[in-house]
């Protein structure tokens, strides 16, 4: 890991050297280290050399090129999923969290250029600074390598993000659906309540319903409140799906 003091113009034997093993590791090849280098680049390193490049305007070109792969593989994956729904996938796949997640996964910050200020106060755990490099270094591949380049690279690694975000939805999330159904069928909102409580406090369970549009389902057990709430929703769902 270097800081920008410690950053060349042309870069260094001991750079090259980091940057060829990050490739390795990472399963990239890039013909051109001084452009892989700069897309690891922060603003920050401008603190102390103004006249330097950073990162940016390859993070703005591979926004762009990440957002088409995503975007591309939702509509061939799912062609009975309207334009939100897709959409409400994309927002999670490209979030900050999935993306600084994988930018871990890929050590990208072992080799991020700071400047000293970004360094002193914990940069490189920073998710913001580690999904915007990502961003820059599939900017950088595309430059680098073209499109298919990067969508060989990145495609699987989005794939099974949607799959997790899939999996989590069908597990966990029938309490916003039913909040969306209920909206948009009936102009209000689902409304739980507990019915009763049993066993010792290390082994409780919870009975929960719902009420949709004057209408309740349920009780449905849990062992805790949510997971009885989701339950009940799911429910109510499949009851309004008849």
């Amino acid at each position: 890991m270097i800081n920008s003091s410690a950053k060349k113009a042309i870069l260094g034997a001991e750079r090259k050297r980091e940057l060829r093993f990050f490739c390795k590791s990472s399963e990239l090849k890039f013909k051109n280290l001084e452009l892989l280098d700069l897309s690891l680049t922060h603003r920050s390193v401008l603190n102390e050399r103004p006249e330097g490049s950073n990162n940016e305007r390859l993070e703005f070109l591979g926004d762009s090129v990440l957002g088409l792969i995503c975007v591309s593989l939702l509509y061939r994956r799912f062609q009975n999923k309207t334009e939100g729904e897709l959409a409400k996938i994309k927002s999670v796949v490209v979030s900050e969290d999935i993306l600084s997640g994988l930018a871990l996964e890929l050590a990208v910050d072992t080799v991020l250029v700071l400047g000293k200020g970004e360094e002193q106060t914990g940069g490189r755990t920073k998710k913001t600074i580690l999904a915007d490099a990502l961003e820059a270094l599939l900017g950088a591949l595309y430059l680098d390598s073209g499109f298919k380049t990067v969508e060989d690279f990145i495609a699987p690694r989005i794939n099974r993000e949607i799959d997790r975000v899939l999996e989590k939805k069908g597990k966990e999330d029938y309490k916003s659906e039913l909040q969306e159904l209920s909206q948009r069928l009936f102009k209000n909102y689902p409304a739980y309540r507990l019915v009763k409580r049993s066993g010792p406090e290390h082994e409780r369970l919870f009975w929960m319903e719902v009420t949709v549009n004057g209408k309740s389902y349920g009780p449905c057990l849990g062992r805790n409140k949510k997971t009885a709430e989701q339950e009940a929703a799911h429910l109510a769902l499949e009851a309004l799906a008849e």
